[in-house]
């Protein structure tokens, strides 16, 4: 091993030079490796429609905050579907005795691949369709799933209801009627099911025309064949390899790995809930002033960045995640934020797709 003090000062200054040289080139090249996205990221994971599944259960377990059975407006679907339930067991109980605020009457769907094989897993949705007040800490009774109403079942449903984080906490406003269960189908029969041939389309995610003609140039230039990727439209490119020797398949799962570098749109997505803002890192905001229920914010050329009540100033250029902040500082509600950040696009300040969820 070189030990630095034996070496003349110059000679010492050339392997730092050298050293720093490579660790910049180091680092530009893992950063453009990190900016590189798949073909397979860019596009639809099946480029046939799903198959939609559904099913009506029971969500059993409620602390008292299912559908209710007295009255007019008691929910008496879900007092027969528990007196059936019961008679599977050889249980008989009067339907006037039974009383359902631990259970809930439920709708559950699905979206399915047509290329899963009986035994694999989805995700299920689930929604209350009395009266329940929250299917918090609930349990899915096992449920037939049908692709369409009279059809026998191709799979099954059950687990654990998993709320959104926000419908979780018990002081939260929002409705936890509906709730999802990961892997809580399982598909039990065969599917129809097209050939892989006839899936020779790559369809994109967000069509774009730019997107769409970087994908077919990459693509190209991986096969060094022009014409194996054409563009049909923003959304849509065809596929037509050559003989390489290989299996569609593989080929196909090699296109989906080619690497290329895509531009990343503009959009600012904003949860109408509970007011979470998701955007690019560098995004920014020009000059304007909006001003909504109360809030007025300002981007100008100052430098001071101040938080006042119903007062929001900021610099031009600043970031749209400062601004969020600024604006979750001075408690603004979710439905001013998506307001004020549409007021910024409206005025030209902000050049990005407002996307309110």
């Amino acid at each position: 091993m070189i030990n630095p003090a034996n070496l003349p000062a110059r000679r010492v200054r050339h392997v730092l030079a050298w050293l720093c040289m490579f660790a910049a080139m180091l680092m530009f090249a893992m950063e453009a490796r990190a900016q590189e996205t798949r073909v397979r990221d860019l596009v639809l994971s099946d480029p046939v429609p799903p198959v939609r599944l559904m099913g009506y259960g029971l969500v059993t377990g409620l602390a008292g905050t299912g559908d209710r059975v007295s009255g007019i407006a008691g929910a008496a679907q879900t007092v027969t579907s528990i007196v059936n339930l019961l008679r599977r067991f050889d249980v008989e109980v009067p339907a006037e005795l039974l009383r359902t605020k631990n259970v809930a009457a439920v709708l559950v769907t699905a979206e399915v691949s047509p290329y899963l094989r009986p035994g694999g897993r989805f995700e299920v949705r689930v929604s209350s369709i009395g009266d329940a007040a929250s299917l918090r800490g609930g349990v899915l009774w096992m449920t037939p799933m049908v692709a369409d109403a009279g059809q026998r079942p191709v799979g099954g449903a059950q687990g654990a209801l998993l709320l959104s984080p926000s419908a979780m906490s018990r002081s939260s406003s929002e409705p936890s009627n509906t709730a999802r269960i990961p892997d809580g189908g399982v598909l039990e029969a065969e599917i129809p099911r097209p050939a892989l041939s006839a899936s020779n389309k790559l369809l994109l995610r967000d069509p774009d025309l730019g997107t769409a003609t970087r994908i077919a140039a990459a693509i190209d230039s991986v096969f060094q064949t022009p014409g194996t990727a054409r563009v049909d439209d923003p959304g849509s490119i065809t596929i037509a390899p050559k003989d390489t020797g290989a299996s569609y398949a593989s080929t196909l799962a090699r296109i989906r790995d080619v690497r290329l570098h895509a531009d990343r749109a503009a959009r600012v997505i904003i949860d109408a809930r509970d007011g979470t803002v998701v955007a690019g890192g560098d995004l920014t905001v020009g000059e304007a002033v909006v001003s909504h229920a109360g809030v007025t914010l300002t981007v100008g050329p100052t430098a001071d960045t101040s938080r006042i009540r119903g007062d929001v100033r900021v610099a031009t250029g600043t970031s749209v995640q400062r601004i969020a902040s600024a604006l979750h500082a001075i408690q603004t509600s979710p439905a001013e934020i998506a307001a004020i950040f549409e007021g910024l696009k409206s005025a030209g300040a902000l050049s990005a797709e407002i996307v309110v969820r």
